[in-house]
């Protein structure tokens, strides 16, 4: 990235291993990361931090990702945030759902680096164009 601050990106995963791997691919790549065990950990920690994107797992066992993108959506703080869902599941209910949510990306696992990566910068791309067409609407004529 250019003079801009790094992305700001909270990984959420119930598995040690997994959240690792995220956080070290993450952070190679120059995000700022945040990472959450679980839903309810996630939700506190969007509490303190503000972030750009959030790659959040389905299967957890106290909050799903289902359950904590419901729950990001009530909240006018973080409704706009981007959401990958990390799946190791192929169910079209699934998937039908978590759209229903607003959920942006899908990532199937186990990761592809390179398509979450990507996938990623598409999020935060769409994020940063958004956020200039905000700041053009509110522009004084």
């Amino acid at each position: 990235m250019s003079d801009e601050a790094p992305a700001r990106i909270l990984a959420v995963d119930d598995d040690p291993d997994a959240l690792f791997i995220l956080d070290r691919l993450l952070c190679r790549q120059g995000y700022r990361v945040f990472t959450a065990t679980g839903g309810r950990s996630a939700l506190e920690t969007l509490e303190r931090e503000p972030v750009d994107v959030i790659v959040l797992d389905v299967m957890m066992p106290d909050l799903d990702g289902l359950q904590v993108a419901a729950a990001l959506r009530q909240s006018d703080r973080t409704r706009g945030i981007p959401v990958i869902l990390l799946t190791a599941s192929s169910h079209t209910e699934t998937r039908v759902a978590a759209m229903a949510l607003g959920v942006s990306e899908f990532v199937t696992k186990p990761l592809n680096s390179r398509d979450l990566l990507a996938r990623i910068r598409a999020q935060l791309h769409q994020r940063r164009l958004g956020s200039d067409l905000d700041s053009l609407l509110r522009r004084p004529d």
